[in-house]
């Protein structure tokens, strides 16, 4: 039909990520229903019902006092914040603090024997930004993972950004942290923009696994990964993660998954 394809032009779906994707969905659309509105925009259905992940109230409570808390002392590990936790009041054990913040992904970046999980049999490739002058864009991408709260859940952020202008290239939204919503971040980045020399990363599974590294050597492009208990060493994306906080979802204090899209999608 001929509205179909003048709403898809309107909106330009070639170019937008899967999170934006979602967010156009109108449950009340007078022409499309929402299985005609995915099928128009390639959207499996699945992902436009995921609700965001949730916790116990008082765990989420929790969750957003940890996540201000690292964000302003990312050398906090989980000792030191259930040190912090039971200064406002709160009786926490350390075991529940552990593991609120690996559900946040959140470790301390003081020196430690293991920071990461890397997956069984995945390649870690050595770090190749030391010491290396980046004076130019396109020189040098990296990306990582960030925990985002909504009111009654939260989310798991993705960017990838050029490190010599730090503008944030692409960006998806996941209610998981699998690699899926990576990969999508680098494949729309490299339809958009041109590729870099080098891409950086972490050592997580989501980036060392075949799907990630695939999409990069396919491009020809290096793969650097930061040294084990250095998460300083994506500095430029770890400033990133700081502003956004503080700029945006700290002070929107968004509801729901969607309201956090149109956000992000403004604030980029």
């Amino acid at each position: 039909m001929q509205i179909e394809v003048d709403w898809l032009k309107k909106d330009g779906i070639a170019r937008l990520s899967v999170s934006e994707k979602r967010a156009m969905i109108d449950p009340n659309h007078p022409q499309f229903s929402i299985r005609r509105q995915c099928e128009l925009l390639s959207l499996p259905r699945s992902s436009y019902y995921r609700e965001p992940l949730s916790e116990s109230k008082e765990n989420l409570e929790l969750m957003k006092l940890i996540d201000e808390e690292y964000t302003m002392h990312p050398f906090y590990g989980s000792r030191k914040m259930r040190d912090h936790l039971r200064r406002l009041g709160y009786r926490v054990n350390r075991k529940r603090v552990q593991r609120l913040m690996r559900l946040m992904g959140l470790s301390s970046i003081a020196p430690k024997k293991r920071t990461t999980i890397v997956g069984k049999g995945h390649k870690i490739y050595p770090y190749l930004l030391k010491n290396l002058n980046i004076d130019c864009p396109d020189m040098v991408w990296a990306s990582d993972i960030t925990y985002i709260r909504l009111r009654g859940g939260f989310v798991y952020l993705t960017v990838v950004m050029d490190w010599y202008s730090r503008y944030v290239l692409s960006w998806e939204v996941s209610v998981t942290m699998d690699d899926g919503f990576c990969v999508s971040a680098l494949e729309r980045a490299l339809r958009l923009h041109s590729k870099p020399e080098i891409f950086n990363t972490d050592q997580g599974v989501q980036y060392t696994g075949n799907a990630f590294t695939g999409v990069l050597k396919d491009h020809g492009i290096r793969i650097s990964m930061d040294g084990k208990g250095r998460a300083m060493d994506n500095i430029m994306v770890e400033r990133l993660w700081r502003t956004v906080k503080y700029e945006d979802i700290y002070i929107k204090d968004y509801e729901t998954v969607e309201s956090l899209i149109y956000g992000l999608r403004e604030y980029f």
